[in-house]
């Protein structure tokens, strides 16, 4: 027997189809039936590829006696947070108000009446374990508080409302000053310089917004934001959180030492990271271990991670089955080695190779088994211990040549399909607009940086894709299905798909490509209707979706967490789009967005690192017009701020000119004088 979301498009939300629980989607069916029922909704958010999501879905979402105590007493709800991310914001927040925590699978209880969170928590275990109670006992206690202690209730609902509503409105305006992005910037190189006890996550927004704090020689600097960098990059390629073996990086690792990550796929960090590892590149920290891993990167995505139809798959999921005959999958089972498995594949003097440059032991690292994880940053190119790797690929694939791999789209598709060696983990197929966006803006960079055209033309692909399929009846939507297209598009679609066209439209001048203006047409366009629908005439920024009856309040987040701030990401675009098409009311929208955000940014800096970024663009920003290897010599350079345009007429005997803020310096006589003026105009708005 299956519940409601048998008929659903999400994989999450599929994954529960099966459970006893009476589940509902995110509906107006579904909240009518709850007020007309008086029963306190339960909603339960999480994502596919969520750990502690399927831990919880096996145990307490599939327990009889939870689901008859459920059914009875509340209103099931589920949520895929890639599918809602405007819900999942929302709620999340309320969490940790309630907790000081947050985290998915993301639990609360909200009244019927308003959609207001009174009690939230994370996972709830079946039974009684690691300090938590069981999940029936607090059902039982929750209905119980709902039903007799409705005073209580209430003054939890009407703290948290008054918190939710404080927040989506526009604080008091400040300078946005020199100081201001000094500080903002030196803040993220020192959160990258932190080491704690806990996992490590690759925090990109953050490494993003340093690297621009090394072109500033400030001396009040408490921080070295270029040797800050440069240790990230070489945390994430050299460590157990990229799969060494196969390209692609997972979400993070759950030790401080990035030995064992936590072994999911997702598509936005990767995105990011290739962006990232392509932008110290271009900035002289040439590591051989940041382009292979871009380029390991790169094959993982073409192999398994690309639709026929050129977009980007969403996810993998941590855990796999080990055999068809099991049960339940494991976590890190596609990845992890056994020694005595490496001893049968590897002669001796090859396992004495990846010892010596590799964590590998007996005991292993990770449950008895080995995450791979490099011990030095040596070049491996042309090196004996490819081969070894490429062993290790044909043990995990079938073949040491495999150019397309399928996803296993469920887990009947990983049990069934006849896999040639290892059975893979679930991959997510849905087409995300912001995640795929994250993922061209890096293929696009990295193009640039590392000169490699091939990344263009991937990226160029999957960008033509969304451009042609997401739009349905006059709005860009945000997510597609096998074609299907579902969901409008939300802030964050918006602000990622514009500046993936932005930087499809350089990479193209520095590639020497033609058509470059249709990316430009493209992202113009589609400002046009973000700014028509989700602009805040009234406080400025964006918010993160339409007006909707079915949300508590109508969020204008600023706030980077694993992926940017689309606040953070939209100013950069309007300055941008200022430079480029010569319009300066792009330049008031995002000084105005900018200022409504300044209290936020001068009080709580490690919240928005984004922010930061478009100051950073507002206050240097550059327009440089020159001839088209002049272009494809400095696409390859890190300039943060600038953008090129292609020079149709200099004045005599000039090779460029470099125009700042809203005049330009004498015309460059050479290329010595063109690069100082780049130079100098990169830093102006620090002092």
């Amino acid at each position: 027997m299956v519940n409601r979301l048998a008929q659903e498009q999400s994989l999450y939300l599929r994954k529960h189809a099966e459970n006893p629980i009476d589940w509902w989607p995110w509906s107006e069916e579904a909240l009518v039936t709850a007020r007309r029922e008086n029963k306190p909704i339960f909603l339960s958010i999480g994502y596919s590829s969520c750990h502690w999501c399927t831990v919880m879905e096996g145990e307490a979402f599939s327990d009889p006696a939870i689901a008859q105590y459920m059914n009875a007493n509340f209103l099931p709800i589920k949520v895929d947070r890639e599918e809602r991310p405007d819900i999942d914001s929302i709620y999340m927040q309320a969490l940790q108000m309630m907790t000081g925590q947050g985290g998915w699978p993301l639990n609360v209880f909200l009244s019927p009446d308003d959609l207001v969170p009174f009690y939230g928590g994370t996972y709830f275990p079946l039974n009684p374990r690691y300090g938590r109670p069981g999940f029936l006992q607090v059902l039982q206690a929750i209905r119980h508080f709902y039903d007799h202690e409705q005073g209580k209730v209430q003054s939890v609902k009407a703290e948290i409302l008054e918190r939710l509503q404080q927040g989506a409105i526009a604080q008091a305006s400040g300078p946005l000053s020199a100081d201001l992005l000094r500080n903002g910037l030196d803040y993220s190189a020192g959160i990258l310089t932190g080491r704690g006890m806990g996992p490590s996550f690759p925090m990109i927004p953050y490494a993003m917004a340093a690297a621009r704090g090394m072109r500033f020689a400030a001396s009040d600097a408490r921080y070295d934001a270029r040797a800050a960098c440069r240790q990230r990059g070489l945390d994430l390629a050299l460590g157990g959180i990229f799969d060494h073996v196969a390209g692609g990086f997972h979400r993070y690792t759950v030790d401080p030492t990035w030995t064992v990550p936590h072994f999911e796929k997702m598509l936005y960090d990767n995105g990011q990271i290739v962006e990232y590892l392509a932008e110290l590149w271009a900035a002289g920290i040439q590591e051989p271990a940041f382009e292979r891993a871009i380029a390991l990167t790169v094959a993982w995505l073409q192999r398994e991670m690309t639709a026929p139809a050129g977009y980007f798959y969403a996810a993998q999921d941590a855990d796999s089955f080990v055999t068809p005959a099991d049960t339940e999958p494991q976590e890190g089972a596609f990845y992890v080695w056994s020694y005595s498995e490496l001893q049968e594949r590897l002669s001796s003097e090859e396992l004495a190779e990846l010892e010596r440059l590799f964590t590998v032991s007996e005991a292993g690292n990770f449950e008895g088994k080995n995450v791979l994880q490099r011990l030095t940053s040596e070049d491996l190119t042309q090196q004996p211990i490819e081969q070894i790797l490429q062993k290790l690929f044909a043990a995990r694939y079938g073949s040491a040549t495999v150019a397309t791999f399928p996803p296993a789209c469920n887990n009947q598709d990983a049990k069934t399909y006849p896999w040639p060696a290892r059975i893979p983990a679930v991959t997510d197929t849905k087409m995300i607009v912001a995640w795929n966006s994250l993922m061209i803006a890096g293929l696009a960079r990295a193009a640039t940086a590392l000169q490699r055209p091939a990344y263009f033309d991937l990226a160029s692909r999957a960008a033509a894709f969304i451009w042609n399929h997401q739009f349905q009846a006059g709005r860009f939507h945000r997510l597609n299905y096998e074609g299907q297209v579902s969901v409008l598009a939300q802030s964050e679609d918006y602000a990622l798909f514009i500046k993936a066209l932005l930087d499809l439209q350089q990479a193209a001048l520095g590639l020497g490509r033609t058509g470059e203006d249709a990316w430009l047409h493209q992202a113009i366009a589609l400002q046009a209707e973000f700014d028509t629908h989700l602009w805040s005439e009234a406080s400025g920024g964006y918010y993160n979706t339409d007006v909707s009856p079915d949300l508590v309040v109508r969020e204008r987040s600023a706030d980077d967490n694993a992926t940017p701030s689309a606040n953070g990401v939209a100013i950069a675009n309007l300055v941008r789009l200022a430079l480029l098409s010569e319009d300066l009311s792009y330049l008031d929208r995002a000084e105005q967005a900018l200022q409504s955000f300044a209290s936020v940014m001068q009080k709580a800096p490690q919240t928005c690192p984004s922010l930061f970024v478009a100051l950073d663009w507002l206050r240097n920003h550059i327009l440089i017009r020159t001839t088209g290897d002049r272009i494809a010599t400095l696409a390859t350079q890190f300039v943060p701020t600038a953008c090129y345009q292609l020079a149709t007429e200099l004045p005599e005997a000039a090779v460029g000119l470099v125009c700042q803020g809203l005049s330009c310096q004498a015309p460059a006589l050479s290329d010595e004088q063109l690069l100082a003026q780049i130079e100098q105009s990169q830093v102006r708005g620090s002092i």
